[in-house]
């Protein structure tokens, strides 16, 4: 094998103490005594040299995870050690595999963990089911999508001859199982949140919780903790109690079988579920009801439309298109952020340390950004002399848009606006659902702030309304931290999810090269525009692909202006493009403009 060419390597200081001790993926190449990492994604300026003692007997051509240990003075390799060995560049689903190695994300639980977990009796303990309200007689419902298995919440509503409707909301009783201290909470805090990986899932607790005695599955007895809702015709909740119950759900449902039930459009689905067709009828109605008064108040709705990726029985992309959403999927959004908003103001005014999920007001300086770009399209978001601006200016250009060609470009922008959600021990309002009081208590099973607040409202339940001054001092110092090591678990989660989309797209994308498509132009870079296709495929085109041009960005229109055509490029520009690459490795497509 001929020697290896090192390559000279141009890193300033600060960038090499940025360096050491960072982990790189990337493919090794094997000499007799020592070898190279070629990383996987260009980021450094040099391949990574390691000795034979610190290869870890990796194979030549294996991805392997790697540890910078030294950073050189200039014309040497950077060194380091291999830490793990992932697999062979051409097995199966190598790119998942490598994307959770990027992040550190641990699959595996530890033995002890796993140990607790099936310690843990998958029946409900009779003796403390006097000490709860038994919801077992009422119509109590999940609705999730087929392929869900972690089912934490449930359903059910009913309305009295005033018009009142009363909405219950049951959340699984994850905290009566997951005790502060254990190695299962320690664990749970450690990942943060459930990650969902397309057709694989990377849990926050082990699957005898997960998918066993938290799971509220149909015809088995539960625990959970519940709030009861009296809401008026308009929307209004009138009052509420929160209580620790023990429910029996009536049926497992999905929003397929739903929407079927709601439209009417399926005689063998609507026959198969006759008699609960009432139930779901009123969920249909109070959602309609509480939608409403949520978009008067100015909820944003942002028609920005999911992917839904499809499966063979290998794993291997079979399809890709946009998911359709349904009325049905309406029901358990409004029914949980109706739930959400009333458990968080009851903490609040009750001045009890709590993790809540706040959703600030955008920046000015966006809004003047944003502004710009509507401009030429005839809409503008008004901001005060104090320089606040209401979620309504956004709602009312939101609902303009709805159904026109630039919907789904103004409401991209728009959403690129908007801060980033997170959590924090101090309320700040929910500035895209138009809430003062906003958290997130109704997934525990797959988010530690949610398994927080169940804890904080049980002790609260448990002492007779009340939580003694040491504990709530204890609850204040947890909130604030555990809120902030969430809020990172959650960003690295997003990234990593967003990634997975994006090698399973560029997957079913390699068959398609030479292949031309419609799309529309979704970003307009200095180096290129994006173009999404109808399937939600984005890929790139750069400037040699594009025409022949030079071409000036235009950064406040977000345009290319042609310097000798004048052709512009602007985001929401129809196209055809054509396919030239796409590399699951690199997690990219690109395409070339068709008839330059």
């Amino acid at each position: 094998m001929p020697k290896k060419q090192k390559k000279e390597i141009k890193i300033d200081q600060e960038d090499k103490e940025e360096l050491l001790n960072q982990k790189i993926l990337g493919t090794y190449e094997k000499s007799k005594n020592f070898g190279f990492v070629v990383p996987d994604f260009k980021k450094l300026p040099t391949d990574i040299f390691v000795s034979k003692k610190n290869s870890k007997k990796a194979k030549n051509g294996q991805k392997v995870l790697v540890q910078i240990t030294k950073v050189p003075k200039k014309g040497k390799s950077l060194e380091g050690n291999i830490i793990d060995v992932i697999g062979s560049a051409d097995s199966r689903d190598i790119e998942m595999k490598c994307l959770v190695k990027e992040y550190d994300v641990p699959e595996k639980f530890p033995k002890e963990v796993i140990l607790e977990a099936k310690a843990i009796n998958q029946l409900v303990d009779k003796k403390d089911i006097p000490n709860r309200v038994d919801f077992r007689d009422l119509n109590i419902f999940t609705i999730d999508g087929e392929d869900s298995k972690d089912l934490d919440d449930a359903v059910s509503v009913s309305k009295d001859e005033n018009g009142i409707y009363t909405l219950g909301v049951y959340i699984a009783d994850v905290s009566y199982y997951v005790k502060p201290g254990t190695n299962l909470d320690k664990e749970a805090l450690k990942r943060g949140t459930s990650i969902y990986m397309l057709d694989r899932v990377i849990p926050m607790l082990p699957f005898e919780l997960s998918n066993g005695i938290c799971s509220l599955n149909a015809g088995e007895d539960r625990f959970v903790l519940a709030i009861t809702m009296k809401i008026d015709k308009k929307g209004i909740v009138k009052s509420s109690k929160i209580s620790k119950g023990i429910i029996n759900v009536k049926e497992r449902m999905t929003y397929t079988n739903v929407a079927k039930i709601i439209e009417n459009s399926d005689n063998e689905v609507t026959k198969r579920y006759e008699k609960y067709i009432t139930d779901f009828k009123l969920m249909e109605e109070l959602a309609h009801i509480l939608k409403k008064r949520r978009m008067s108040n100015g909820s944003l709705n942002l028609n920005i439309p999911e992917t839904k990726i499809e499966f063979d029985e290998n794993g291997k992309v079979i399809d890709i298109r946009k998911y359709e959403l349904s009325f049905a999927n309406e029901i358990i959004e409004q029914f949980m952020l109706t739930a959400n908003e009333e458990i968080a103001e009851t903490f609040y005014n009750l001045k009890i340390p709590f993790i809540y999920r706040v959703h600030e007001v955008p920046d000015v300086d966006k809004i003047e950004e944003l502004n710009k770009f509507l401009f030429d399209m005839g809409y503008k978001i008004k901001v005060n002399k104090k320089g606040e601006v209401s979620p309504k200016e956004f709602a009312e250009i939101l609902n303009d848009i709805e159904g026109k060609p630039e919907e789904k470009v103004i409401s991209t922008f728009i959403l690129r606006t908007l801060k980033i959600a997170r959590y924090e021990s101090e309320n700040k309002g929910h500035f895209g659902i138009a809430s003062k009081y906003y958290c997130h208590f109704t997934s525990p099973i797959r988010r530690y702030p949610d398994l927080f607040i169940h804890r904080v409202i049980s002790e609260y339940l448990n002492n007779n309304n009340s939580i003694p001054d040491k504990k709530l001092q204890k609850f204040a110092k947890q909130a604030t931290s555990y809120a902030e090591k969430s809020s990172e678990r959650e960003k690295i989660a997003q990234t990593i999810e967003r990634e997975a989309e994006d090698i399973k797209k560029a997957e079913f994308m390699e068959d398609k090269i030479g292949e031309e498509f419609d799309g529309i132009i979704s970003g307009v870079t200095q180096f290129g525009v994006f173009v999404e296709l109808e399937n939600t495929v984005e890929g790139l085109i750069r400037f040699e692909n594009l025409a022949d041009d030079y071409f000036e960005y235009n950064e406040s229109k977000k345009m290319l202006i042609g310097e000798h055509t004048g052709r512009i490029f602007k985001i929401g520009d129809c196209v055809k493009v054509r396919v030239i690459e796409a590399s699951k490795l690199l997690r990219r497509v690109s395409f070339e403009l068709v008839n330059k």
